[in-house]
């Protein structure tokens, strides 16, 4: 997994609980493919969808979904692929 991207697969309802998530506000996106840069850390909890993130410069490609909870790091770039629409509730630091 990169560095620059962490998943909790299947975050417990104790995890999201403690972040606070279900106050986080919600994006919701369909199926696209687009380039993405992070200028602060963000970090989603995967409502529903299914998603590749391929960082920049030839980083590994991530593939996450409904129940991941993903942390993207500050100053990452990268390119998301939505395969099936995404509805996640997200909070930047």
């Amino acid at each position: 997994m990169s560095e620059q991207i962490k998943i909790e697969r299947k975050a417990g309802d104790q995890r999201l609980s403690q972040l606070g998530v279900k106050s986080w506000p919600i994006w919701t996106k369909e199926p696209s493919e687009f380039p993405w840069s992070y200028d602060a850390a963000e970090t989603c909890y995967l409502l529903e969808g299914d998603v590749e993130v391929t960082p920049d410069g030839g980083g590994e490609t991530v593939r996450f979904g409904a129940g991941d909870l993903v942390t993207f790091a500050r100053g990452l770039s990268c390119t998301w692929k939505i395969h099936v629409a995404v509805r996640k509730h997200y909070t930047f630091e």
